[in-house]
């Protein structure tokens, strides 16, 4: 999971960095800029995905060995891997797409992305392996074509928002524009790559603990992707609400704004603690199945999720003041954040 989570999040980071500059010139109702800003991003995000996936697939099999996958498993891991990496350009546009909605405030648009993109998921997992018998390969595939059919449903999104009409030169390449950018997203990114890169420090120790505690804590760590999902939601949404008030000059709404998602944080992370303490041992019975891996994955799944739950309002405060930090152009204290996290992890 880490190891496809250095690619993904470093995606992440640089997409969200490009959608601070969308949401602030739409908050100064700066409109040329916007598709300016946006054609830029795709030019950008284009190249960063070529980039990504040929260093993905050289560098996939070399990773797993580093990390001590337990040698029952490497093969199916190698090539679930390098299946995900092949789809990074799909997984890249995607997350412009919807970091561009987003920026103009509509965030219904790639939650209903995500809702179809969850049942293709489940409905070609179900014909590529139960059907065709594609194993591991089968259930990358169904993700990857989940991805491209949600980049497809935003990019149809995107051509209905009346701001947004390209002219030709807006396709021109601007050296100014891209350096000011990748300058902001960098560091944004470069946080996500040291999180990614301390959670495959840890997942080597991890792999050293023998497949079952492997199976207990792969399945907690889909779990705790459901959990940190709401939290990076949380976070994007309210980046968006920060940068177009802090472009539009409305200062004094971006301070409220904070304070109401710090609280709006933790009364989430409340409710989803409470819910995963109460039933949390058998929603990880969806990804552990007790007859073949036994209770004792199931308890160290479940051991481990009550620890992650309880520090739960953590995370959303981090993704709340973090985001904060982005949307007013601070991008490297948010990269110095990443850091200490990934000190902390490996320590």
């Amino acid at each position: 999971d880490w190891t496809y989570w250095l690619i993904l999040w470093t995606v992440m980071g640089m997409t969200q960095g490009f959608a601070v500059f969308i949401s602030r010139y739409f908050g100064k109702q700066d409109y040329h800029n916007v598709n300016k800003t946006i054609a830029m991003s795709t030019i950008l995000c284009a190249v960063i995905g070529i980039i990504l996936t040929v260093a993905g697939l050289l560098a996939a099999k070399p990773l797993l060995g580093l990390l001590k996958t337990p040698d029952d498993i490497i093969g199916d891991s190698v090539i679930y891997l390098m299946t995900m990496v092949a789809g990074t350009l799909i997984v890249t546009a995607y997350n412009m797409a919807a970091s561009v909605l987003r920026s103009f405030g509509d965030g219904k648009s790639s939650l209903l992305a995500m809702v179809i993109a969850a049942f293709l998921n489940v409905g070609l997992d179900l014909v590529f392996v139960l059907v065709f018998h594609w194993g591991v390969f089968g259930a990358a595939i169904a993700s990857v074509t989940a991805q491209l059919f949600s980049f497809l449903f935003c990019l149809v999104r995107i051509r209905k928002i009346e701001y947004v009409r390209f002219e030709k030169n807006d396709w021109k390449f601007d050296g100014r524009m891209a350096k000011e950018m990748l300058a902001f997203a960098l560091p944004i990114a470069l946080q996500m790559i040291v999180i990614a890169v301390s959670g495959m420090v840890f997942q080597s120790a991890i792999n050293l603990q023998g497949s079952i505690f492997v199976a207990g804590y792969t399945a907690m760590n889909k779990m705790y992707g459901l959990l940190e999902s709401t939290a990076i939601s949380l976070g994007m949404a309210a980046s968006t609400f920060f940068a177009q008030n802090y472009g539009a000059g409305e200062k004094s709404r971006v301070r409220a704004g904070v304070r109401t998602a710090a609280v709006i944080s933790v009364i989430m992370a409340a409710c989803v603690t409470i819910i995963m303490l109460l039933v949390g041992k058998y929603l990880l019975q969806m990804f552990i199945n007790a007859a073949e891996d036994g209770a004792e994955s199931l308890q160290i799944g479940f051991h481990y999720l009550i620890i992650m739950s309880a520090c739960l309002v953590v995370l959303y405060l981090i993704h709340v003041y973090r985001n904060a930090m982005q949307a007013l152009g601070n991008s490297v204290w948010s990269m110095i954040s990443g850091f200490a996290e990934c000190g902390t992890r490996i320590l």
